[in-house]
């Protein structure tokens, strides 16, 4: 019997140009252990994601994506980064192009993750050694991500297709790490990782309107319902 391909895996991170923070896939993992759960937020302002951080890795999440579109957020980034608390991994999200993926990177995030299957910023990625997470969606669409140096694939967007969909796709493609993202709520998280996700992206369900002002209390809340759900 002919012995079957290895699974694919990604290529060899290069060395990070002067500047950008050294790779971080040990950081980004060990998050991801402690919680399976990338907080993502997203706003018209940037200027409480340092408060909602903080509420997000007290109340047991590690793992937290700076999103490209909101207004003010490298400054955010780069500020929360300089004094970032252990334990938390820190990224950039919504990141379209390789000029963004360095931007982000030279701000402090320690991963990239983004909407799309883009090579050019998988290759950047994979330039400044650090993980990337890219959007993808069909299989093909999922396989082509994960061969260009994917540390992870998000499954984009999740909802559509729910933990039906997700379990079909890891049927072909078990070898790969997928992070359902989009539509997810804070009840749906143990049916998605029931399914085999890797982990989950969970914005506006998780988050709520803490970024806008609202109650970092009831953010907290918010994340004991999800880990204890998870955990059950």
């Amino acid at each position: 019997m002919t012995t079957p391909p290895a699974a694919p895996t990604p290529p060899e991170a290069r060395t990070p140009p002067d500047g950008a923070p050294d790779a971080a896939p040990d950081g980004l993992r060990a998050a991801l252990a402690a919680a399976p759960v990338i907080a993502i937020l997203r706003s018209t302002s940037a200027t409480r994601f340092a408060e909602v951080t903080d509420t997000l890795l007290a109340s047991g999440v590690r793992a937290v994506e700076f999103t490209l579109t909101t207004p003010g957020v490298l400054d955010a980034l780069r500020e929360y980064a300089a004094d970032a608390p252990p334990g938390l991994a820190l990224g950039a999200g919504t990141v379209t192009t390789p000029a963004e993926a360095l931007a982000a990177v030279e701000a402090g995030a320690t991963y990239l993750i983004t909407p799309t299957t883009s090579t050019e910023v998988i290759a950047e990625a994979v330039r400044l050694g650090v993980p990337v997470l890219p959007g993808a969606y069909t299989p093909t669409e999922i396989l082509t991500a994960w061969r260009a140096g994917a540390t992870m694939v998000k499954l984009f967007p999740a909802a559509t297709g729910g933990p039906g969909y997700l379990r079909a796709v890891r049927a072909p493609l078990p070898h790969v790490p997928l992070v359902p993202t989009g539509g997810i709520g804070v009840t749906d998280a143990p049916a998605y990782l029931a399914a085999g996700a890797a982990a989950l992206g969970i914005g506006g369900p998780l988050v709520g309107d803490a970024c806008e002002g609202g109650s970092l209390a009831a953010l907290g809340e918010r994340v004991a319902a999800l880990l204890e759900g998870i955990r059950r």
